[in-house]
């Protein structure tokens, strides 16, 4: 079944240019109308589905009868919750946790419970020796060494928590040491990233890579998360649970993101009216990236936070002020609010970060989770196993 534009709007409460961007990202086919091919038709299934997301943002009990859906695969996890458009670690706001804690002290919530680094104190640290895979991207680096380490980690194995917590702080750091290109680590994660990348930026840019890397560090059962808790559930070790989610995190529809932002903003850089070249990217079924999150239907908490944070430490950024007016854009024709792909790479290019790092602090931070959900999956002590409805031609008698 297929409806008008006007129908399909109605029935999903939007305009008719939130429309129109849904289809450009792929949320909603549409088609040409026989009787009148300068019109087009929009599939009803899609419409109803999308519908029922929105039903299951205000009603979540109904997400569990939906197992496997975008969204509906339920697992028990006390590590974040997303509701009423807030993001919180162990019941702890996110974005605050983000303005007053450090990396170390979310790592250390988020693994035990107690935002108390002291636990890291004793743990032996990996590092690379300098510029390791020159040329590669930082995934592909990162997922290369991960499984070198771990082979010649004695504890790599040892999945009791206290010991996964260890092996996970030695993985963060090592991937920072990966990151930076640096077998010099400073005291933080965040010290280590800013020293080598932006070494004349100093506190300014400390602080906006510890908020990026916080406000990255889990976000609920998103594909990576559920990645590597059933790599976890396989009695597998934190290295390789961390490569699984490395692995998932780098795909186009998840934090890969990043780099489809970068390259829309790269062509509307060339354009004296941004917001008419948005239009028109939509005229031609071309997407607009950065914008609209699924389950934060009044913006992303996150990228509220970082962008804030970035006007609040470089003001007078003008690669910050191109960001803001692109955002302006985006929020008149499409009525929706940045993501935090957009704020990670209003970052990486308001601080002249080298290309990719938004992709870079998305995946070091999001390490952070991974770990957590695999020390709640070891703890478990169950495999992950759904079953298969299949729909394939019936069997032949012999």
């Amino acid at each position: 079944m297929w409806l008008t534009a006007a129908e399909a709007a109605k029935r999903l409460g939007i305009r008719r240019a939130t429309l129109y961007a849904y289809v450009s990202r792929g949320f909603v086919r549409s088609s040409l109308d026989l009787k009148n091919p300068r019109l087009r038709r929009y599939a009803a299934a899609d419409i109803e589905r999308l519908r029922g997301r929105a039903e299951e943002r205000k009603d979540p009990a109904k997400a569990a009868e939906r197992a496997l859906h975008w969204g509906g695969a339920v697992l028990e996890s006390a590590i974040t919750l997303i509701a009423g458009d807030r993001l919180y670690y162990r019941g702890f706001d996110a974005t605050q946790l983000a303005r007053t804690k450090s990396v170390e002290e979310v790592a250390a919530l988020i693994w035990t419970g107690t935002a108390s680094p002291g636990v890291f104190a004793s743990t032996p640290l990996h590092v690379v020796s300098g510029r390791s895979g020159e040329g590669l991207p930082f995934i592909s680096r990162a997922v290369s060494i991960l499984p070198l380490v771990a082979a010649s980690d004695p504890m790599a194995f040892d999945l009791r928590p206290r010991s996964v917590v260890q092996a996970g702080w030695r993985i963060l750091n090592l991937l920072a040491s990966v990151a930076a290109e640096t077998s010099e680590l400073s005291s933080t994660v965040d010290e280590t990233l800013q020293r080598r990348w932006v070494p004349r930026q100093g506190g300014a840019a400390r602080d906006v890579i510890r908020a990026a890397l916080i406000l990255c560090a889990d976000h609920e059962l998103n594909v990576s998360a559920f990645v590597a808790r059933c790599v976890a559930s396989a009695g597998s070790n934190p290295y390789a649970v961390v490569a699984a989610g490395l692995s998932a995190m780098e795909g186009s529809r998840h934090g890969g993101m990043t780099a489809r932002v970068e390259t829309m903003l790269d062509e509307l850089r060339a354009s004296r009216d941004i917001r008419a070249a948005m239009a028109e990217r939509l005229r031609r079924g071309e997407p607009i990236y950065g914008f609209g999150h699924p389950l934060y239907p009044n913006g992303d908490p996150r990228a509220v936070a970082l962008m804030d944070l970035l006007r609040k430490r470089l003001p007078k950024s003008k690669e910050l002020e191109f960001h803001d007016r692109v955002i302006e854009a985006g929020e008149q024709l499409l009525e929706e609010k940045p993501t935090i792909d957009m704020a990670l790479v209003a970052a990486s290019r308001a601080m002249k970060l080298p290309r990719g790092s938004a992709l870079t602090l998305f995946a070091l931070g999001r390490t952070i989770g991974w770990i957590g959900h695999a020390i709640e999956q070891y703890g478990r002590d169950e495999l992950l196993r759904p079953r298969a409805r299949y729909v394939g031609p019936p069997p032949v008698s012999p």
